[in-house]
């Protein structure tokens, strides 16, 4: 756990130190050179820095036990950074598009191999960064981390668009292309639309959590079946998964027969437990209760039935 932590905390800190050198490189550029797409994906690395920040608190955070006020520790924290890193990557995408429309119907700048060299650098720094921070944050199923990592690769798309709206329009000057001057806006504008659709679908995931939807079907059949396996299991009254950040909390009711004694009853709560913690490492805590069940009175109620 301590080696994980610091690959997480790790990978971070590298995000936050890159975020910082590639915002001041393609702003400065950009607006040296008057590229509009350069300078909103400046922007947008300008929002990643605030993001990544509250990724390193929220890790920090989310890795601490469980205490009086969250007895169920502090997983979420990562999820409310998830859905921060949503609403920065939206505002993004929109002040990215915004600044690009009014580049397009305003007068096209003329383009330089500077800007396109910056936007090379970022597309490339930016895709090792995602694969690093993907590697790592599936491996610990860091919400944070994660959120990082899809928040690098909104800026690979970004800064591909920037090379190929830029090199789009140097080659277009080169030809005499009138209409490849706007390559460099048109690119803003697909940019912004990609970042959008990532903001909204890391947002979904981020709310879903935090509404506590429960875990897929096909999973929750995996614990039933697990649990019917147990001695002196009767019936399964109900069986609910949530995410809480980083692991799962299972809530389980089952009944066993009337007459068994409190430590019986403890030794199938204890099963059941161990059943679905060994068969799944991201569970952390299994609430069982126990509902008493008698033989006549199933069998009664089951004659009753129609």
């Amino acid at each position: 756990m301590k080696d994980e932590r610091s690959s997480g905390f790790h990978a971070i800190w590298v995000s936050l130190i890159s975020n910082v050198v590639l915002t001041v490189l393609k702003i400065a550029v950009g607006l040296l050179f008057a590229s509009p797409v350069l300078v909103a994906d400046g922007v947008h690395n300008a929002g990643d820095i605030i993001a990544t920040v509250a990724a390193l608190t929220s890790s920090m955070v989310s890795k601490k036990p469980a205490d009086e006020d969250h007895p169920y520790g502090h997983g979420k924290a990562e999820v409310i950074a998830s859905a921060m890193v949503a609403v920065i990557l939206a505002l993004a995408a929109f002040w990215i598009g915004w600044q690009s429309v009014l580049a397009l119907f305003g007068s096209p700048e003329t383009e330089n191999w500077i800007p396109l060299v910056a936007a090379a650098v970022s597309l490339v720094w930016k895709q090792a960064l995602y694969l690093y921070t993907i590697r790592i944050g599936r491996a610990e199923k860091s919400k944070s981390v994660l959120a990082t990592a899809y928040d690098h690769l909104a800026d690979v798309y970004a800064s591909l668009a920037a090379v190929l709206g830029i090199g789009l329009a140097l080659v277009g000057s080169r030809f005499e292309w009138r209409w490849a001057a706007y390559g460099d806006p048109t690119a803003g504008i697909i940019v912004s639309l990609l970042v959008l659709k990532l903001a909204y679908e890391i947002g979904k995931d981020a709310v879903d959590i935090l509404m506590e939807r429960t875990i897929p079907a096909e999973q929750l059949a995996k614990y039933e079946a697990l649990i019917a396996k147990q001695d002196g299991i009767k019936r399964i009254d109900r069986v609910r998964a949530r995410e809480h950040g980083h692991y799962i909390i299972v809530d389980v009711r089952v009944g066993v027969p009337s007459h068994y004694t409190i430590q019986q009853g403890h030794d199938i709560c204890r099963q059941v437990k161990q059943s679905i913690m060994n068969s799944d490492p991201d569970v952390v805590e299994v609430m069982v209760h126990l509902n008493p069940w008698d033989e006549e009175e199933e069998e009664a109620a089951g004659t009753a039935s129609p």
